[in-house]
């Protein structure tokens, strides 16, 4: 029997609501941006923004999942979406400011930098390193080698990465720093703790902050409150991080990385773990698709069917596995 939705969260703050029309919602409003970037009058700088809330969606998608108590080996396949969406707004960013590779996240926006963070956490957590060099190609060009933590974290798996003691927002981000130099562990724990509890309100001048108290009923722009970093410092360190309790730590997720060590050896690939699949490949699982390339365009695809592509502008046209199964949505 199903646990109750109040039982499967991991943050006391959503409802099962405002979770079910979120997730609706998101899913009208791909298809609606997706019509939006193919139309003739959308010029370099719409497409820009519209990439640009795209990619920052994609992300509160994930999040929100995970905040409502979704299985975790679904977010593992859904982080290459995000970070798709992410490589989608470069390209358009860049064709707007006439520069290669324009960096996504500016690092001296705390809102950009947090967000950066929790990405290079999830790749950690979710055993999807491979998505690490993608990941830097979205900062380099501008901030290679100008922030501490951000190098300590990608050289964990990428070489010639800087030794620099430069870093954008020392608070709070410097207690992970500390962590990775303690020479004993109970010292390099104490730096997370103190880092969980200073995170929030270091948070006051990013878009999401507070986000909870702006919820009336499906209203509101909460999608959880999660330092993905400071479960990934502890991850890697292996800490014993059973004193950690503060409610943004992803205490859940860290012990799902370690069971499952074994995934950072594995090839990833999407099509396997079946929650994605691009135009002109078999499906590879029987079930409702949609792609965000085309509005309503959820639809129930076989196993084996080759999976089309719907044209326009939005690009390559990649389907993804609808977690609602229903025959309706309604």
């Amino acid at each position: 029997m199903n646990k109750p939705f109040h039982e499967l969260r991991r943050q006391q703050f959503l409802t099962e609501v405002f979770y079910l029309d979120e997730m609706d919602r998101f899913r009208r409003m791909f298809g609606e941006f997706a019509d939006e970037l193919a139309s003739a009058d959308t010029n370099a700088e719409g497409a820009s923004l519209l990439h640009q809330s795209l990619s920052s969606d994609h992300y509160e998608k994930l999040s929100l999942r995970y905040t409502a108590g979704e299985p975790i080996e679904q977010l593992r396949s859904e982080l290459t979406g995000v970070i798709e969406a992410y490589e989608r707004y470069q390209v358009a960013l860049s064709n707007f400011e006439e520069e290669k590779d324009t960096a996504v996240f500016f690092f001296r926006e705390v809102g950009h930098y947090s967000r950066l963070m929790q990405l290079t956490g999830l790749t950690y957590l979710l055993h999807r390193r491979d998505l690490l060099p993608r990941l830097a190609k979205l900062v380099d060009t501008n901030f290679y080698g100008t922030d501490a933590l951000v190098e300590e974290l990608f050289d964990y798996e990428l070489s010639d990465r800087v030794d620099t003691e430069q870093m954008y927002h020392p608070e709070p981000y410097q207690h992970l720093v500390h962590a990775m130099y303690r020479d004993k562990d109970a010292q390099a724990t104490e730096d997370i703790q103190l880092y969980v509890r200073a995170w929030y309100p270091a948070m006051k001048h990013a878009p999401w902050h507070d986000g909870h108290l702006r919820m009336r009923g499906t209203e509101g722009d909460y999608f959880g409150y999660w330092a993905f970093e400071a479960g990934a410092v502890a991850y890697l360190l292996d800490l014993d991080d059973s004193a950690i309790t503060h409610m943004v730590y992803p205490k859940d997720l860290v012990a799902w990385a370690r069971a499952n060590k074994h995934l950072s050896e594995e090839k990833n690939d999407d099509d396997t773990q079946q929650g994605r699949c691009e135009a002109g490949q078999p499906c590879p699982r029987e079930g409702f698709w949609f792609t965000p390339a085309q509005v309503g365009s959820r639809r129930v695809f076989k196993a084996g069917e080759v999976m089309p592509s719907v044209g326009g502008d939005y690009g390559a046209t990649i389907w993804q596995w609808d977690q609602d199964q229903r025959t309706t949505n309604s």
